[in-house]
């Protein structure tokens, strides 16, 4: 399905330009945004060019077209879809829908992309009927929810037979610091950890593999000195300069070119691919 939001092309897939600011009326005083609000404010001003979001895009963008077959006029659903930022990419392989639980997100990823966003919350509150998609795409949401084994069964309950499920989550607990507590994530996951979840759920792992890799010891080692010294501070939200994005870009896009090849022994997020067994 042809995206209709608005975009421009970006390697080799359609990125999603960051949402406007409304200016705000002089004289008018406005409540202070929740914590929830910033973060997703933060995520829409960034996601489209921020090189942490565009490389994990042409990564994944790889992966799918390697390992994944779809038939003609797939259906895919994109669970917790956020600011959108997936959504153009998610569109390059079949008719995309999406679901995700706050409302403010919904109007805006709605009006920006021309797509109707539900509203839906893991385990027990998606909107779609059983059976009804050949790929589930759960993209760094599965940490959010408090009930991740039953939220993998409802996935796994929304795929057609030998549909796909493809998850990325952060990876390994020591790496637990501010930037998850702000983002609101309840946990980080180690590779057997989630091959074990994903198939008591019903569903048959296919590949797993760590990612964003290169950049691992720089990430492993700035969050163990700062947990060290007790900086409580996030780090990674912010836009850098436009000479080291794209370095940085470069960097991490190009695990896309080994993810296949080799399966990467450690990294800060993982990737995996599912299916549901077929009768």
């Amino acid at each position: 399905m042809r995206s209709t939001g608005k975009g421009r092309r970006h390697g080799d897939v359609l990125d999603l330009e960051p949402i406007r600011r409304v200016p705000r009326t002089p004289g008018r005083r406005l409540a202070e945004p929740s914590l929830e609000q910033q973060v997703y404010s933060r995520m829409a001003a960034i996601q489209g060019e921020h090189w942490w979001f565009v490389a994990r895009r042409r990564i994944l963008t790889a992966v799918l077209r390697r390992y994944v077959r779809l038939p003609d006029g797939a259906r895919l659903l994109e669970a917790g879809c956020g600011m959108g930022g997936n959504l153009a990419m998610l569109a390059g392989f079949g008719h995309v829908s999406a679901f995700e639980p706050d409302a403010g997100a919904r109007r805006i990823v709605g009006w920006e992309s021309g797509l109707q966003i539900l509203e839906g919350r893991l385990p027990d509150d998606v909107p779609f009927d059983a059976e009804a998609f050949d790929l589930v795409a759960a993209l760094d949401v599965l940490e959010h929810v408090e009930e991740d084994l039953p939220s993998l069964a409802t996935l796994r309950n929304k795929l057609r037979p030998g549909g796909w499920l493809v998850i990325t989550v952060p990876a390994f607990p020591f790496l637990w610091s501010a930037h998850d507590r702000i983002h609101h994530h309840k946990r980080r996951y180690r590779k057997a950890e989630l091959v074990r979840l994903v198939s008591e759920a019903g569903l048959r792992p296919v590949k797993a593999t760590y990612f964003n890799t290169l950049l691992f010891p720089v990430v492993a080692m700035v969050r163990l000195v700062k947990g060290l010294l007790g900086i409580d501070k996030a780090d990674g939200d912010a836009m850098p300069g436009h000479l080291v994005n794209r370095l940085l870009t470069a960097l991490f896009a190009s695990e896309r070119h080994l993810l296949g090849r080799i399966w990467l022994p450690v990294g800060v997020s993982i990737l995996m691919i599912a299916r549901r067994p077929e009768p």
